[in-house]
C-alpha cells in the first residue's frame, strides 16, 4: 500500500514546549548509489525546517530582509547521525528554539521517521544586518520567537553544551 500523501507542516505542543514540523518525502535526487540519504541533505531539510516555520509565524526570509533588512546565517552546527533515512521515506523534520537572544537563536532540529530518531542537529543562528554584520532582532520577531521558548529549555542547552 502506498504511503498517503503526507500532512502538513504545522506547530504542536509537546513536553518541552512548542514545535513545529515539516514533512519530507525522500526521492532520488536525496540519496547516492545504495539508495541512502546523503549525509549533507539533512542541513537542506533543517534549513527549510527553519524557513516553514518562520513563514508561519508571518515572517518570510525574503520579508524579513525586505522590510527588517535582517537575514539569517548559521553560526554554528553539530550534527548526530543515528540512523539512515533512505529513498520514499517520509521524514519529519522537528524545531523547537532552546534559546533567543538579541542576535542569536538556538534551536535544536530532529529528523525523526516513523517516530523513530534518524538525526540530531543543534544550530546557532546569527541575525545579519547591513554589510552582513552582527544585527539585533527585530522587536516584534524577538517576541514572537521567545514565545517558543519552553522554560525547560535553558536547562536542555546548558546540558546540551556541557556534553
Amino acid at each position: 500500500m502506498a504511503d498517503p500523501v503526507p500532512f502538513a507542516a504545522a506547530f504542536v505542543d509537546g513536553p518541552e514546549g512548542q514545535r513545529y514540523r515539516l514533512p519530507v518525502r525522500i526521492y532520488y535526487e536525496d540519496t547516492d548509489a545504495g539508495g541512502i540519504v546523503y549525509h549533507a541533505n539533512y542541513l537542506r531539510y533543517a534549513e527549510r525546517a527553519r524557513s516553514e516555520m518562520l513563514r508561519a509565524m508571518g515572517f518570510g526570509q525574503a520579508a524579513l530582509r525586505d522590510e527588517h533588512g535582517v537575514a539569517f546565517a548559521v553560526r554554528g552546527c553539530t550534527i548526530d547521525y543515528i540512523a539512515p533515512a533512505r529513498l520514499d521515506d517520509l521524514l519529519w523534520v522537528e524545531t523547537r528554539l532552546l534559546s533567543v537572544g538579541g542576535a542569536t537563536i538556538e534551536a535544536e532540529q530532529c529528523v525523526e521517521r516513523e517516530g523513530t530518531l534518524l538525526v540530531r542537529l543543534h544550530i546557532r543562528l546569527a541575525c545579519l544586518g547591513k554589510g552582513l554584520r552582527p544585527a539585533r532582532l527585530p522587536k516584534v520577531l524577538h517576541q514572537a520567537l521567545q514565545a517558543l521558548v519552553h522554560p525547560t529549555s535553558a536547562i536542555f542547552l546548558v546540558t546540551l553544551l556541557a556534553s
